[in-house]
């Protein structure tokens, strides 16, 4: 019973992690998409039509970025996320098909993270980030669960 919660626990993060690589894929194309294009105008057009105001935080950033938008650095965040779902794909097969590597490679990607979210939530607390924080915690303990499961000897593991 435990093992049958683990493996779908496992297939679960296999899952969001290939589902990131496709948002992150789609984002990329949607960059590619503003080749040759005036970025500051479809953004303004962008911010009007989901009604939020130009002068705002974050929308003032977003717009401010598109004055320095390049077709060079389109390609290049372009092809950063194409390797970024690439990994994420990789990760998920291999999280799917329960192989150590993808078990490692998960481990430590998450690690990565944990110290960022722990310093972005100290600037500023918000729910978003503290649930970013928790699932983030949760994936890295199944993995970590999971590769100590295996290296246990034979038998020691079906008691839990």
């Amino acid at each position: 019973m435990c093992s049958r919660y683990l493996l779908k626990s496992l297939r679960a993060v296999a899952m969001f992690e290939a589902v990131k690589g496709g948002l992150v894929l789609t984002v990329g194309c949607g960059l590619l998409g503003l080749l040759h294009k005036d970025a500051h105008r479809i953004a303004e057009e962008f911010i009007s039509r989901v009604n939020l105001d130009p002068a705002g935080k974050y929308p003032k950033i977003f717009i401010d970025l598109t004055d320095h938008i390049t077709d060079g650095k389109l390609w290049f965040f372009g092809g950063l996320a194409l390797i970024y779902a690439l990994f994420r794909f990789v990760e998920g097969y291999g999280l799917w098909k329960e192989r150590a590597w993808a078990e490692w490679l998960a481990l430590v990607s998450g690690t990565i993270y944990l110290p960022i979210e722990i310093y972005e939530l100290y600037l500023e607390i918000s729910w978003g980030m503290m649930l970013a924080l928790l699932a983030n915690i949760a994936v890295v303990a199944l993995v970590a669960y999971m590769l100590f499961r295996k290296r246990l000897p034979a038998g020691a593991s079906d008691s839990g």
